[in-house]
C-alpha cells in the first residue's frame, strides 16, 4: 500500500485501515499485514490519547504500543456485516493539523450502529506524531454486544 502523504490522507487511511481490521475477514497473514500498515502511520515516537475511555485514558506513545492497541481492539471484533468510516476531514490553520470528524456506521450481528467519532490529528513528514480520539466507547460496546463486559469492568474499576 503506497503511504499517504497530506494529514487528510493519513487520518483517512487510519480510519480506513480499522475499518479492514474489523469488516475484512481477513487471513491471519492479511491481518497481520493490516496491523503493521496502521502502525507504519504513526511515527515511532507518538502520543496518542483516548479522552474519554471509560477505564481512563492510557497514553500510547509508540508504534508497538498502537500496533498492539489495533490488534487487542478492533482485530479481535466479530459478527460484523459492514463497519466504515463516514465523514470529512476539516483542515485547520496549523498545516500539520486535522480535524476528523465521522462515524463509523455499520452492521454487526444484525443490529445496525452509528458511533461518532471526533479524531484531531498532528502529521508530521507523513507520519502521526499526535492524536486525541474522541470515540463514543459506550456506542462501540453496544454495537459489538459488549455491554456486560464494560459494566463489568466499570464496576471492578471503581471498587
Amino acid at each position: 500500500m503506497p503511504q499517504p502523504s497530506t494529514p487528510a490522507d493519513v487520518v483517512r487511511a487510519v480510519a480506513a485501515g480499522v475499518d479492514r481490521l474489523v469488516s475484512g475477514n481477513l487471513t491471519e497473514q492479511q491481518k497481520q499485514a493490516q496491523l503493521d500498515h496502521l502502525a507504519g502511520l504513526y511515527a515511532e515516537q507518538t502520543d496518542v490519547r483516548h479522552p474519554f475511555a471509560p477505564l481512563g485514558d492510557t497514553p500510547l506513545n509508540s508504534r508497538a504500543q498502537l500496533r498492539s492497541h489495533f490488534a487487542e481492539g478492533p482485530a479481535r471484533t466479530t459478527g460484523v456485516e459492514r463497519f466504515e468510516p463516514v465523514g470529512q476531514v476539516h483542515e485547520t490553520a496549523d498545516p500539520e493539523v486535522v480535524v476528523y470528524e465521522f462515524s463509523y456506521v455499520g452492521s454487526a450481528d444484525g443490529r445496525s450502529f452509528s458511533i461518532p467519532c471526533i479524531f484531531v490529528v498532528r502529521v508530521r513528514d507523513g507520519l502521526i506524531v499526535e492524536s486525541r480520539d474522541y470515540s463514543d466507547h459506550v456506542g462501540f460496546a453496544r454495537a459489538f454486544g459488549r455491554l456486560d463486559n464494560l459494566t463489568t469492568a466499570l464496576a471492578a474499576d471503581s471498587s
